[in-house]
């Protein structure tokens, strides 16, 4: 999160197998838009675990991944050239605006790779994926490794006829703000939940939904905003049912909560 507005394309793996797959992807994607890539994961709950995933063949992967071959290396010594950090005011704010304008082509982009990774993996990336949405009146919103408790959580309120739905999103930048309103306008009550802290501001997440919802429907939706998991603390079912507890009793308001 403290580099979600440098310019760097952000894509969050919910397991270590996404993680591994991510890796792939993220490496075409940075290649192929010239955008640095970072394929995200949670520290200790993805990193520091033990899981099995499926890898691809080396001879698979190379393929996939391709040959590189940049305008210019750094060490050619037949043909050298410096790069400098500094962008000074008569182009720093040129500079900026085409690298924002350049930079919103990455999203379409991941989907093509993404289509071209699901035909040798079978396994299939998005934008975001929504569970149980369709009839949904409690949904939360949350990026990475939690987002399978909440999916099971998910499952066992729906046996006990609740209405809830999970949206996980994993394209965070470029933020798709019209695909998300757009799966989200119908829903009559969301909790965002956050693994960050924006210090004397709302978390991270939970301001780009509220303003994807803003601009896809004038239907007033109550959004709250959680705070979990700082540190790579655990988060327990029991908390998550709490979440979609407070948003059937409405206990929604501005005010930031936290589940220690």
């Amino acid at each position: 999160m403290a580099v979600r507005d440098s310019g760097w394309v952000q894509i969050f793996s919910e397991n270590a197998q996404q993680a591994y797959d991510l890796g792939f992807i993220g490496i075409r994607l940075a290649e192929k838009t010239r955008y640095p890539v970072i394929a995200v994961m949670d520290g200790f709950n993805t990193s520091h675990t033990t899981e099995r995933v499926e890898v691809l063949d080396d001879a698979v992967a190379k393929g996939f991944v391709g040959e590189y071959s940049p305008e210019k290396y750094l060490l050619n010594f037949e043909d050298p050239i410096s790069f400098g950090p500094v962008a000074l005011q008569n182009t720093y704010f040129e500079f900026r605006l085409d690298q924002e304008k350049g930079f919103s082509k990455t999203k379409n982009e991941y989907k093509k790779i993404c289509s071209e990774f699901k035909k040798l993996s079978g396994r299939s990336y998005k934008l975001f994926d929504a569970y149980r949405l369709d009839d949904a009146k409690e949904v939360i919103v949350i990026l990475g490794s939690t987002a399978g408790t909440v999916r099971e959580v998910v499952d066992k309120l729906r046996t006990e006829g609740k209405k809830v739905g999970l949206l996980s999103i994993n394209f965070f930048r470029p933020f798709p703000y019209k695909e998300v309103g757009k799966e989200l306008a119908h829903i009559k009550k969301i909790a965002v939940l956050d693994r960050a802290m924006s210090i004397g501001a709302y978390p991270p997440l939970y301001t780009e939904i509220v303003n994807s919802i803003y601009h896809a429907t004038h239907r007033k939706i109550d959004i709250a905003s959680y705070i979990y998991g700082l540190g790579g603390r655990d988060t327990f079912q029991a908390q998550i049912e709490k979440v979609y507890r407070d948003l059937e009793e409405g206990e929604v308001s501005d005010k930031i909560k936290y589940l220690k």
